[in-house]
């Protein structure tokens, strides 16, 4: 019982830090850059709505509710990285962010959603036959709660050394990280199978 739990859980943690599916990293690299760790009950909330939108995706493609196009999906992905890391360039050094809060759990969710949608046939593969796929769907949704926390962990401790020790300000923090994303996912999108 406990070994299937904890498999579960695994799967769901090695979907997210799979070095060879960086896309959801770099997602939460851009998503909690503009933050600091007296942030954290802000990040946790974007984070955990990031979870969401990515298992309701996960639960209408288990249960047959969406058919998937791939090419599309795979596209999207990459954008939605690249729109939340330019909002970044954007609006870094303004102090107007707050304010925006409510747009952006809505953008997270959604965006959530369509990350969700590039892993469901995988998902829907892996829990196949299984007679309880919301059980199922639970624990994987954890797995990735825990390695996103982890990231999202990381990002704000390397954030914390830049600005404290290297002396970064927040906007230069900010624009680095995510101008680094944009130059990682650009080639993405033009390589995708859509523009192909």
């Amino acid at each position: 019982m406990f070994e299937n739990f904890w498999f579960n859980v695994q799967y769901g943690m090695n979907h997210v830090l799979d070095i060879n599916g960086y896309d959801h990293i770099l997602f939460l690299m851009v998503l909690a850059v503009p933050y600091l760790f007296n942030d954290w009950k802000r990040v946790l909330i974007l984070v955990t709505t990031f979870t969401v939108g990515h298992t309701l995706s996960l639960v209408l493609a288990a249960y047959g509710v969406v058919q998937i196009n791939g090419q599309l999906v795979e596209f999207l992905i990459p954008v939605t990285i690249l729109i939340m890391a330019l909002y970044n360039v954007f609006t870094a050094g303004k102090t107007s962010k707050n304010n925006k809060i409510g747009l952006l759990f809505v953008t997270t969710l959604f965006f959530g959603i369509i990350h969700g949608l590039g892993f469901a046939r995988e998902f829907k593969m892996f829990s196949g036959q299984a007679e309880n796929k919301l059980e199922l769907l639970i624990e994987f949704a954890l797995g990735i709660e825990i390695a996103q926390i982890i990231i999202v962990f990381v990002v704000l401790f390397i954030g914390f050394i830049c600005q404290t020790v290297f002396r970064f300000s927040r906007r230069d923090w900010m624009m680095v990280l995510s101008s680094i994303v944009i130059g990682l996912v650009i080639p993405m999108i033009i390589e995708s199978d859509l523009i192909n």
